[in-house]
Formats: structure tokens, C-alpha cells, sequence
């Protein structure tokens, strides 16, 4: 078990009041294991994936990370642990513009002050077919090569746990196939686990596991 959430409640402020997000999500996820997070919109999937990341807080319930209690942990350890132990790809691709795409993947890297972050940023890339690409900034490159920079970018650490919100939301349906098997493919590779938040029916079942959530529950894993 890689990561463990018992009981999880999230409520969160609202023009017109206080809104229940989460209520009593309980599921666990399997070490290098592909896992698709499914539910209607407004299920609380995306809220789910923060608090797995460690970038939203519950009020009530526990998170264990290979065992470890990380429910109450400060800002500076969750940020430490994220960038140790995690891998995030956004649907928006989140690449910084003023960035080359070998510079934005060797940023994780570098905050972790690994001595040759360069060239693991550029091995990255390479693994993602983008070595011809290394100079290029965000936006001289396609929708689908800033998510292979994503991608490469959230693996360049190699992580133990993968987190992709809608990662070929704002993909044409070719170009998204081609980027879901390289991801799968890299986290193979790399014994990671993914968590994937998804709508298409087809990538879900490609999963090892899937977590429906809705209306704030888990209805079926």
C-alpha cells in the first residue's frame, strides 16, 4: 500500500455557504499500480487529488503515506514530500512560459539540488521524444509536446506516486491516446504508482483499479 486515506471529510467556503466536498472517502492506493478516479463533474475528484497531493487539507479523517501519518504535517514537509515522493500533470499543462522546456523539467530537480539536473532534464525529455525540443520555450511548441514536457517534468524525479488531472483534456482524441501510452508506458518503467482522474471510459478501463466517486462518496472501487 502506497498511499491510504480512512475517512476523509473536506468542506470548503462558498458565496452561498459552506460546501461538503468530501464526506467519508476511505480508499487506498496499491504501489505501482495504475488507478482511475471516475465520477460525474462536481463529485469532488479533483478536491480528492489535492488532498492525495497534500495541497488541500481535510477537517477530519487520516492520510497515511507507505505507512507514515502525513494528516497533520506542515506546510514545509508536505512541500518536501511532493517534491521527493510525487509527480503532478495538469490538465493546463502548468509550464512556466519564460522557461525553456529543458528548464522547466529540471526544476524539480534542481529544488532538490541534485548535482546533475541538467541532464537528467534532458534524459527526460528524450524519453518523451522531445530531444529535439530542449530549447524551445511553451509557446513554440504544440498542445501535446507541453504535456510530454509535463510529463517528463512530474517523472523527472522519478516518483513513487503519479497524480494526472484530465492529462488529455485539452488534447484532440489522437493526440491524447498517443500521450496516455506514453505516460503509462513511463510510469511502467518506472514502478510508479498513477492516480488519474479521467472521463473517458476507454482510459479508465485501461487502469488496473477504478474509484467512482459522487456526490462526495466512494460508490464503487
Amino acid at each position: 500500500m502506497l498511499l491510504s486515506l480512512t475517512d476523509i471529510h473536506l468542506t470548503l467556503p462558498a458565496s452561498t455557504g459552506d460546501v461538503s466536498i468530501l464526506r467519508g472517502v476511505s480508499f487506498t492506493l496499491p504501489a505501482a499500480k495504475s488507478v482511475a478516479i471516475v465520477g460525474p463533474s462536481g463529485s469532488g475528484k479533483t478536491s480528492l487529488l489535492m488532498i492525495c497531493a497534500g495541497l488541500l487539507k481535510p477537517q477530519a479523517g487520516q492520510i497515511l503515506f507507505e505507512g507514515q501519518d502525513i494528516t497533520h504535517f506542515g506546510e514545509d514537509k508536505l512541500a518536501a514530500l511532493r517534491r521527493d515522493t510525487m509527480g503532478i500533470v495538469f490538465q493546463n499543462f502548468h509550464l512556466i512560459p519564460t522557461m525553456t522546456a529543458i528548464e522547466n523539467v529540471a526544476i524539480p530537480l534542481e529544488l532538490a539540488r541534485i548535482p546533475d539536473a541538467t541532464a537528467r532534464a534532458e534524459q527526460a525529455l528524450k524519453d518523451v521524444g522531445l530531444s529535439h525540443r530542449l530549447d524551445h520555450y511553451p509557446s513554440q511548441l504544440s498542445g501535446g509536446e507541453q504535456q510530454r514536457v509535463a510529463i517528463a517534468r512530474a517523472l523527472s524525479m522519478k516518483p513513487k506516486l503519479i497524480l494526472a488531472d484530465e492529462p488529455t483534456g485539452n488534447l484532440d482524441q489522437t493526440t491524447g491516446k498517443t500521450i496516455m501510452d506514453l505516460l503509462f508506458d513511463r510510469v511502467r518503467a518506472h514502478g510508479s504508482t498513477l492516480a488519474l482522474i479521467t472521463h473517458d471510459p476507454t482510459l479508465a478501463a485501461a487502469c488496473d483499479l477504478q474509484i467512482h466517486i459522487q456526490d462526495g462518496k466512494v460508490m464503487a472501487i
